[in-house]
């Protein structure tokens, strides 16, 4: 296979570890850091950083916190450096990503700072949002010898058959992000209807009281949406403000995709507009950014005239025009307690499953503020 088919993180990868196997690099001397690796490869900083983590992984360098990545001294026997692999029979835990950015680095690193201390190294696959390939792994990956999978899934209704296959084969397994009410297999997951409950409440505090809900997938095809809605109908609820189906917009992202987002999005927010929507609360961060944009754009004002709150609290949130009032995620957290968990599935065979929650911060920001009627009369005129 060519260089240039791999993966870019892989190209990085192998080109500093042929540079530390011929002794260019030497041991304890520091590697160019993710920066100047993203610039010298012409990649993003994630793939930088990608290609240190599996570096690491390897046992070829170790990483201090604030300064760097360094070579790590050789091992008299059994060492990565004679073998050109791992050199190790350690087991290794498989990690299936939908796609891969910076949250989901944040993943990888909190599963593999656990399981360095467990003896325990972790393989990583893209399934880049697509079921099959995704099924591919799942039957793929216990063949290979590998100890046991965290997966997250791209929604809770699909592969489902070979997720029950793991499970009664007694294969080590555990969700992220989801879970499946029908399948009794251990997860980690974010308190999602904690966070849309408060991303609700605050908007209900603000003296909202058409706040609609939005989500470019049905609700029942992940649970982390299904559960920020129904934390959104609780907070609403508990405001005596009623559920009103008009304002539960969802499953949309075929029609986005075929028509365009500078040609849906407007659209979507006229509708809501003339529904007397004055405040939505958005699926993730990356669907209210682009809400906020197409509001922008129409002439209407964030958060004068619409309040909008994300989820996830990606770094886009932050840097948008109006920055984002969102629910942040503790991504590093999720990936260590899964890793956690994992371990303890494969080491206490017997151990009962179990849906572990992490918790979830509320981020306001500037893109929502307290309800103004002068504002929403000047809309309508």
């Amino acid at each position: 296979m060519q260089s240039h088919q791999k993966p870019l993180y892989m190209i990085i990868m192998e080109d500093l570890k042929e540079k530390i196997l011929a002794g260019e690099y030497k041991e304890d001397q520091q590697l160019p850091t993710e920066m100047e690796l993203a610039e010298q490869f012409g990649v993003s900083r994630i793939t930088s950083k990608r290609a240190l983590i599996e570096l690491e992984r390897e046992g070829l360098i170790y990483r201090k916190r604030g300064s760097g990545s360094y070579v790590k001294k050789r091992e008299a026997k059994g060492s990565p450096f004679e073998t050109g692999g791992t050199g190790t029979t350690a087991p290794i835990i498989s990690m299936i990503l939908p796609y891969m950015a910076t949250g989901e680095l944040d993943f990888i690193k909190g599963a593999t700072d656990y399981l360095d201390t467990k003896g325990y190294y972790l393989s990583i696959h893209n399934s880049n949002w697509s079921k099959d390939r995704e099924r591919e792994f799942l039957l793929r990956i216990p063949k290979n010898g590998s100890s046991g999978i965290i997966l997250y899934p791209i929604s809770t209704i699909s592969n489902n058959d070979v997720l029950n296959a793991l499970h009664w084969n007694d294969f080590p397994l555990v969700l992220i992000d989801q879970y499946i009410d029908s399948l009794p297999v251990t997860s980690v997951v974010s308190d999602n209807a904690g966070g849309g409950y408060m991303a609700a409440k605050r908007l209900a505090e603000l003296g909202h009281e058409r706040i609609a809900f939005v989500s470019s997938i049905s609700i029942e095809f992940r649970s982390s949406v299904r559960d920020r809605y129904h934390g959104y109908c609780q907070a609403l609820r508990e405001y005596g403000l009623s559920i009103d189906p008009e304002l539960v917009i969802t499953d949309f992202y075929r029609e986005a995709d075929r028509e365009g987002s500078n040609i849906f999005y407007p659209k979507l927010i006229g509708k809501m507009m003339e529904l007397g929507v004055t405040a939505i609360q958005a699926e993730h961060d990356h669907l209210a950014v682009e809400l906020l944009r197409s509001s922008l754009d129409m002439g209407i004002r964030v958060p004068e005239q619409l309040s909008i709150a994300g989820f996830d609290d990606h770094m886009i949130s932050s840097l948008v025009e109006v920055p984002l009032t969102t629910i942040a995620q503790d991504y590093g957290e999720i990936g260590r307690k899964a890793a956690e968990l994992i371990v303890s599935r494969i080491e206490e065979r017997d151990k009962s499953p179990e849906r572990a929650l992490v918790p979830v911060r509320f981020v306001e920001r500037a893109s929502t503020s307290v309800f103004s009627e002068e504002a929403a009369v000047q809309e309508q005129t």
